[in-house]
């Protein structure tokens, strides 16, 4: 039996991580790209690009300068997973019958797997609409170990 697999894209991965590092400082302290870069291995020019989208979505405030970098611009509880994840991920085209202008399944019209699959995908994104990003973040000294890096969450 093989396992279907819905995957996010690296751009919706790379912003969770942006969101989960940055999440993780006190609200005095800045992260920067290349601190994130360097921790989670991802290039700088790909997590610009991220910072830039999170940062026109409100989700962090960018302060540039000598010393800048980002911050959240709202608490952390304030930021939902699966609104966000539902922004990002612009094709959640799970099947051809989903696509009506690419659509040749001769069934389509009478099929019901397209609903199934549709129920399922609500579900999906209920479910992940039930965290904020604070429910990712609860263990973060175990985080912050994995990360190597000592920071410390304010309120």
């Amino acid at each position: 039996m093989s396992v279907m697999r819905v995957n996010l894209k690296k751009y919706t991965d790379y912003a969770l991580r942006v969101l989960i590092f940055t999440g993780l400082k006190s609200k005095q302290e800045l992260a920067t790209i290349k601190q994130i870069s360097d921790v989670y291995n991802i290039s700088q020019e790909h997590l610009k690009k991220v910072v830039h989208e999170l940062s026109k979505r409100e989700l962090i405030v960018s302060v540039r300068g000598r010393n800048g970098g980002i911050k959240l611009a709202k608490p952390a509880n304030e930021i939902n997973v699966g609104i966000l994840i539902r922004q990002l991920e612009n094709d959640f085209i799970m099947l051809e019958c989903f696509d009506k202008g690419t659509n040749h399944c001769v069934i389509s019209p009478g099929c019901t797997l397209k609903h199934v699959i549709n129920k399922a995908l609500v579900a999906f994104f209920k479910v992940l609409e039930a965290y904020t990003l604070d429910d990712l973040i609860k263990n973060e000294e175990e985080l912050q170990k994995l990360m190597g890096i000592t920071i410390q969450k304010g309120e």
